[in-house]
Order: structure tokens, then C-alpha cells, then sequence
């Protein structure tokens, strides 16, 4: 019987042990599925306090509730910051952030960090599937050569140890679909690579689709998201041209989505945020250019995209002059922070690129998002602000308001009764006297 054999019978007969790395957004979620269908799971994280909020039970993702958590701790699920236990792991899936350099390239110190600290304890048959959003090529390019190189052990990838790629889906806060009915993306090194991914994820997931191969996979995730990113930066560049024209574009999609075919309507805002669509273009835009392609059209998108905060703020300026002030010494009050609505998610929000367009005017910022109560120093800013209460006299005494994120929990008519003026950058409400569209 083969190694590959072997490992698929232990992974059907929930005999593998799991092993998680990285317990944020898509790693989290993950853990629960697995052990909601009863397998041993072991999370990783090298943040302590995430290990003890899990290992107690409490949840630190808005849309996860504690008593998941809590449900499947009885089922075994622990956390741990000791990547020694690697070692008794029949499975290793990384779930790890690939975030971009200061220059717009693909950072992989996550995932190269994460193969540093496991690699003294890795076996002979694991199986390690990455799920973290990359470019074409990464898992044959880079983690591969990598196990198939480690000193002391007699890994070769495909025979003795199997390497999959599978990338995450997840939509934070998304109550239709779910870690269970989204279909999964799977594919493998070597047929038997493969054929051990897709046996372990059809057991956890209502369907699975297989692909050729891991470049095949890698390519397809970054697809879905530039292909989002793309039609994101058209319609917003179509916002602005309509603004000029004094047509509510908002009104304009929802009239084209009555055409029952050959029209998918996507929606424009303040600018991309979350940790796919305004990253991962660039990790394709990055690694084309090895293959002397430049392109153009998802450059454009991502450019258009990421202007969108300063066009926001240049509405506020616009309204102050027509009022006869400055931005020096206004006011503004920003709802919402997070990225989208409904969760607790901050990573690349534009919500934070306009608090900081509008301090640099000398505007006095001042936030709510009923999800996060306080702003702390990132990688890219440097806040330390704590969120104000929905309250009358907060919206009032700004000279405005500006709906960066459409919460639903949000009292829609309680706001517009009263702000002095309203810039809307999600069509949330009907242009009028004191609604501007952002």
C-alpha cells in the first residue's frame, strides 16, 4: 500500500490530526469545520492572547460567535503557540497573511516565517495544504523545493510527504455561505498530492473542485479577486463621471439590473479594502512581469480603486467652500471602519486612508463603528482613537458626516434626521438637500 493510501484511510476514518497555523479570518473558521466533523484539531498561532481566548472559549471575530468555539472544544480543539507539536500532526494546513512590501510586491515573510518554524518538526507522510492567497507558482516554486531541501530529513514531495494548494474563500460576515457550502478549490504537487487534498477537504466541505494543477489553483483565487477589483475600479471610475453629470449612480445600477442578462451589477465606494481584492492584483501584476507582460488594465483598476479616499475627502472641501469655510477647524464624524459592513475587519479599510487625508487638512475626525471601539497603531498608521457614541449631539455639532461603511445595526433615519450633511459613499440614501454622494 502506498504512503498516499495510507494517509487517505486515516483522513476518511478521522484517525489524522489536524494542525491549523494562523487563527485569524480564514484559519479560525476552518479549525471549527473540522471539528464540528469530529477530527482532532490543533490551532496554531503565535499570538498568546488568541491561544487563550480560544483555549477559554471566547471568540475575538465579530461574526464568530463564542459558543462555536466553545461547541467544539469539547470535541478536542485546542490552540497552541508550541509549533513542536507539528510533530504529532498528520496534516498541516497554513493560513498565514500575504500582505504586500512598500512597493507593491508579494511579501511572503508569513509563510517563509511559518516554514522556518515548523521544519524541525515536520515527518515522513504529512500532508501540508497552503490555503493563503499568492501568485501563480508559489507552492511549486517555493514551498516544495523547500520541504524536498530540509537537511536530515529524506523528504520527497509526492512520495514521502505530500504538498497541496487550496486557496481560502471565506467572506467575513456572508450569512448565505459559509466555510461548509462554498465550494472549495483543491489541487496537488502530484496526483497524489492531490488526491489526499481533495480526500480531506470533501470531508469537511459540501463540494470540492479539483484543477490541474497548483498553478492552476493559485491563478484561479487571484482571478476571482482581480476580476472584482477590476469591475469595483469601473464603476467607481463611472461614479465620479456621473457625479460631474449630476446623476446618482447608484440609481444608474440599480436600472441596469433590471436587464436580465449580460449585466452583473457591482457597486463602488470609498475605495477596496479587506486582505484579498486590494492585494492580491498586484501579487499577478508582480509576477507577470517575469514573463515581460505588463498589465495595464489591473494597474489602471488598482490606481482608480485606491484614489477613491482622496475623492472622498475632496467632497467634504468641495461642500465646505460652498458654504463659505475651510477644512482647517471642521468637523467630520466617519461611520464605519471596517472594511465591509457587518464585521469587525480593519485590514486595508479606506476608512482609515480618509481619517488620514482629513487630519492632515486639520479637520477634527472623529469616529463610530459599533464592531470596533478603538483604534490602535498598524503597520500603516499610527491611530489612537476611541470610537463616539451614535448620539445626537455627536452628529450635530459635525460639519459632517461621512458614511464610509453601511453597517446594517445603523439607524438610517436617526442619522440623516440629524447630521448637518451626509457624504454617502454606499447608496444608502437618495441624493438630496443634505446628502451628497461620496
Amino acid at each position: 500500500m502506498k504512503n498516499s493510501d495510507i494517509q487517505k484511510s486515516n483522513i476518511i476514518n478521522r484517525k489524522s490530526i489536524i494542525g491549523i497555523i494562523g487563527l485569524g479570518y480564514v484559519g479560525l473558521p476552518l479549525a471549527i469545520r473540522f471539528s464540528q466533523e469530529k477530527y482532532k484539531v490543533i490551532g496554531f498561532d503565535i499570538d498568546e492572547k488568541k491561544v487563550n481566548q480560544i483555549n477559554s472559549g471566547k471568540s475575538y471575530i465579530q461574526h464568530i460567535p463564542s459558543k462555536d468555539i466553545l461547541s467544539v472544544l469539547a470535541n478536542g480543539l485546542v490552540a497552541s503557540s508550541d509549533f513542536s507539536e507539528i510533530a504529532e500532526i498528520d496534516v498541516i494546513i497554513i493560513c498565514v497573511p500575504t500582505p504586500l512590501s512598500a512597493d507593491n510586491e508579494p511579501d511572503l515573510s508569513y509563510i517563509n516565517g511559518t516554514l522556518k518554524n515548523i521544519k524541525s518538526y515536520l515527518k515522513e507522510n504529512q500532508l501540508l495544504v497552503l490555503e493563503s492567497t499568492t501568485y501563480p507558482g508559489t507552492t511549486q516554486e517555493e514551498i516544495v523545493p523547500f520541504i524536498n531541501k530540509i537537511k536530515n530529513k529524506k523528504f520527497t514531495v509526492g512520495n514521502n510527504f505530500f504538498v497541496g494548494y487550496s486557496p481560502e474563500r471565506e467572506d467575513p460576515g456572508n450569512k448565505k455561505y459559509s466555510t461548509k457550502n462554498i465550494p472549495k478549490i483543491v489541487s496537488g504537487f502530484t496526483e497524489d498530492c492531490h488526491n489526499l487534498t481533495k480526500s480531506l477537504y470533501d470531508q469537511v466541505v459540501d463540494n470540492t473542485v479539483s484543477v490541474s494543477s497548483t498553478r492552476v489553483a493559485e491563478m484561479t483565487k487571484i482571478m476571482e479577486n482581480i476580476h472584482r477589483a477590476v469591475n469595483i475600479g469601473l464603476v467607481n471610475e463611472l461614479k465620479i463621471v456621473a457625479d460631474k453629470m449630476d446623476i446618482d449612480i447608484f440609481e444608474v445600477i440599480d436600472a441596469a439590473s433590471t436587464k436580465p442578462f449580460g449585466f452583473t451589477p457591482y457597486y463602488p465606494g470609498p475605495g477596496l479594502g479587506g486582505h484579498c481584492i486590494p492585494i492580491d492584483p498586484f501579487y499577478l501584476t508582480w509576477k507577470a512581469k517575469q514573463y515581460g507582460v505588463n498589465t495595464r488594465f489591473i494597474e489602471l483598476a488598482g490606481e482608480i480603486n485606491t484614489k477613491m479616499p482622496e475623492w472622498v475627502t475632496t467632497k467634504m472641501k468641495d461642500y465646505l467652500i460652498k458654504n463659505g469655510k475651510t477644512m482647517k477647524g471642521a468637523s467630520a464624524l466617519v461611520l464605519g471602519v471596517s472594511y465591509k459592513k457587518n464585521v469587525d475587519d480593519t485590514r486595508e479599510t479606506p476608512a482609515f486612508k480618509i481619517i488620514e487625508l482629513l487630519q492632515k487638512s486639520n479637520v477634527k475626525v472623529s469616529y463610530n463603528d459599533p464592531f470596533i471601539s478603538q483604534l490602535t497603531p498598524t503597520r500603516n498608521y499610527n491611530f489612537d482613537m476611541k470610537g463616539v457614541v451614535l448620539s445626537k449631539e455627536n452628529l450635530e455639532k459635525n460639519d459632517l458626516v461621512i458614511l464610509v461603511t453601511d453597517h446594517d445595526i445603523y439607524d438610517y433615519d436617526f442619522i440623516f434626521n440629524h447630521a448637518n450633511c451626509i457624504i454617502d459613499t454606499r447608496g444608502r440614501y437618495v441624493i438630496g438637500n443634505n446628502i451628497i454622494r461620496g
